[in-house]
């Protein structure tokens, strides 16, 4: 059974000829690396020992995760809700300020 997108497809263990299978899993390996890098900024590196790229049967790239204790993934799943809260507040903090102009103290 596949998704739409094609992630619950089958990881490519045969390969098939003419399925861009490179494209794919590069497209996965550039993801990983960006969020392998944001990882180690954050000190989590060590909790993501089997994050990887890969490629399912249909060409389409994926990042694997890995196995990852409770905590990990919790933490994982806090920074993104924290981040999407900062972006939001942050667009509508701006708005005002990009309006109002500020007067150098004479």
């Amino acid at each position: 059974m596949t998704d739409r997108r094609g992630v619950v497809a089958k990881r490519a263990e045969d390969l098939v000829p003419g399925v861009p299978y490179v494209r794919g899993w590069n497209r996965a390996r550039r993801s990983a690396g960006t969020l392998a890098d944001q990882l180690v900024l954050l000190g989590l590196d060590t909790d993501f020992p089997g994050l990887l790229a890969d490629v399912n049967v249909f060409g389409g790239g994926l990042v694997q995760l890995g196995t990852v204790r409770p905590e990990a993934a919790e933490l994982l799943a806090n920074l993104i809700t924290a981040g999407l809260e900062a972006e939001l507040h942050g667009t509508a903090a701006e708005t005002p300020s990009t309006t109002r102009r500020e007067t150098p103290a004479a």
